[in-house]
């Protein structure tokens, strides 16, 4: 059943069963990729056999497609699938600070975290406050959307605001924002750990900085805070009507969902000091005189390529540090056994992203070991440039291209794999960073995410909705949802065409813009 005060039933159910039907249909993203490398060898074998190539404007080397099939290409698939699969970039680092991020969940910081900052809400400023946590639960995982849609839809009931408006605007920042980050976090190395060898392809002296995003997802949560606040509180809500304010069956007994009690608010103030610590620790580390995580030969943001490397490590710390201080105090963590135990049950949690990661590894190896990747970039830059496409427009296009894809396949890195090592060299060579071109795909990626029927957590969103009003079937939730992606999605745009134009710096030490370094050789024409 739909809602009632949407539009026609008929039409919206149709439209989501196309949808539904589409997406059910596509194989799990793991079999995308297996498709996609055979796709790849049976076009490396044409490639090669018609000698396709190009020429590398950094380096000067013709780059000749190779055959997958060739004996050489052969026995490196059989010969080093261990080793294709450790160097995978995004691997080590999801590992490592998962291993911390594992702690801080199962001990319960995350969800005292977001549980004790909603209830504390002031009522006139619950929709900004509420989407600025969204925002920071980013680093939480599932516990946001346990923890804090539910929550916000019973504290929205209690100040006499429709809950629906609640869920509304929490999953608008948990996941229609996605792109935003007030804080880098593990996605950050995710996504930039992906771009960093698509840039390599063109430029192999080429480093990406796992904060090489921050001041652009700092600015999509500035941005979009206002513009959410004005989606609930003046679309959403009056379209909801006046809530009758009573507590469904079911409801009630979450009445003490967020309330903490005084072992938990002293395990707050110990993760707060622990956190303090850790800061302190890598500040000392960059700061001090002789500080190891300074290079101090190199010049300019270079020096800092140290201090981006450990960071990796320091998130690692900071959430195994906070959670195991939160759970001693809570009693969520008992003994060192127990944060083993911890430990154990995130990498189990992962599994599945390990699975992936295999697929994901061997196709990016095989790109590279193909050439597909350089030739097709330099190809399609010359292509372009000879079309003088403006770089927002390019960028515009590449977003569009993310936000359709994320209709039908849910995994932003089974996606990004697929495309990095291709996007990234060509806009390399039309003047566009590695970190701007990352920046552009996660914006496009998040839009979509709360009106799409297949993204993961939607079903669990559908379920909290339905305990405050049973009749609220899949079209009504993505017409409660729609305002946002839409509003979203065109601030989106003009954020990206704004960022390139002016040229403004994507993260410290990451510009928007790539300058080619000159050939190291004069090239032959390209035939």
């Amino acid at each position: 059943m739909t809602d009632v005060n949407g539009p026609s039933p008929t039409a919206r159910r149709g439209w989501l069963d196309r949808v539904e039907r589409l997406g059910n249909a596509l194989p799990d993203p793991v079999f995308i990729l297996a498709g996609c490398i055979v796709v790849l060898v049976i076009v490396s074998v044409f490639a090669a056999g018609s000698g396709w190539s190009a020429v590398n404007p950094v380096t000067g080397d013709r780059l000749a497609t190779q055959s997958l099939l060739s004996s050489e290409n052969v026995a490196r698939l059989f010969v080093d699938m261990p080793e294709t699969l450790t160097r995978f970039p995004p691997l080590g680092l999801v590992l490592v600070v998962m291993l911390g991020a594992a702690v801080a969940e199962r001990s319960g910081l995350f969800a005292a975290l977001l549980g004790g900052g909603v209830r504390h809400l002031p009522t006139r400023f619950l929709s900004p406050a509420v989407f600025i946590i969204g925002l920071f639960s980013h680093h939480a995982a599932d516990a946001a959307y346990v923890v804090l849609i539910p929550l916000t839809a019973l504290v929205f009931a209690r100040a006499g605001r429709h809950p629906l408006a609640g869920v509304a605007i929490a999953y608008a920042g948990i996941s229609g924002a996605f792109a935003g980050n007030i804080i880098p976090g593990q996605f950050d190395l995710l996504m930039l750990g992906i771009t960093a060898p698509a840039a390599q392809l063109i430029d192999p002296s080429y480093g990406v900085n796992p904060l090489g995003n921050w001041w652009f997802t700092l600015a999509i949560g500035v941005l979009f805070t206002p513009i959410a606040w004005f989606v609930t509180d003046r679309i959403i809500e009056p379209r909801l009507g006046e809530w009758s304010g009573q507590l469904p069956e079911g409801v009630a007994e979450a009445d003490d969902m967020g309330v903490l009690d005084a072992r938990q608010r002293k395990g707050l103030m110990l993760a707060g000091l622990v956190a303090l610590a850790v800061v302190g620790l890598f500040a000392a580390l960059t700061l001090w005189p002789g500080a190891p995580l300074i290079d101090a030969e190199a010049v300019g943001p270079r020096r800092l390529a140290p201090f981006y490397g450990a960071l990796v490590a320091a998130f690692m710390m900071l959430f195994l540090g906070c959670g195991w201080a939160y759970g001693a105090a809570a009693g969520t963590v008992t003994s060192h056994r127990t944060l083993v135990r911890m430990m154990g049950e995130g990498m189990r949690d992962i599994a599945p992203y390990i699975v992936l990661a295999f697929f994901a590894a061997h196709f990016v190896a095989m790109f590279s070991w193909s050439n597909l990747g350089p030739v097709l970039a330099v190809r399609g830059a010359e292509a372009l440039t000879a079309l003088s496409m403006p770089k927002p427009l390019l960028l515009v296009s590449l977003l569009g291209m993310s936000s359709g894809l994320d209709l039908v396949i849910g995994s932003a890195s089974a996606k990004w794999s697929a495309m990095a090592p291709v996007v990234v060299p060509m806009m390399m060579l039309l003047g566009v960073s590695p970190e701007m071109t990352t920046a552009a795909y996660r914006m496009g990626d998040s839009i979509f995410n709360i009106v799409t029927p297949l993204a993961s957590n939607f079903p669990l969103v559908l379920i909290i909705s339905q305990r405050w009003k049973p009749d609220f079937g899949i079209g009504s939730m993505i017409a409660l949802m729609l305002p946002y992606s839409i509003a979203f999605g065109l601030a989106g745009i003009a954020l990206v065409t704004l960022w390139v134009s002016l040229s403004l710096p994507v993260g410290p030490g990451a510009p928007a813009t790539y300058r080619l370094p000159p050939p190291a050789i004069a090239a032959p024409a390209i035939p």
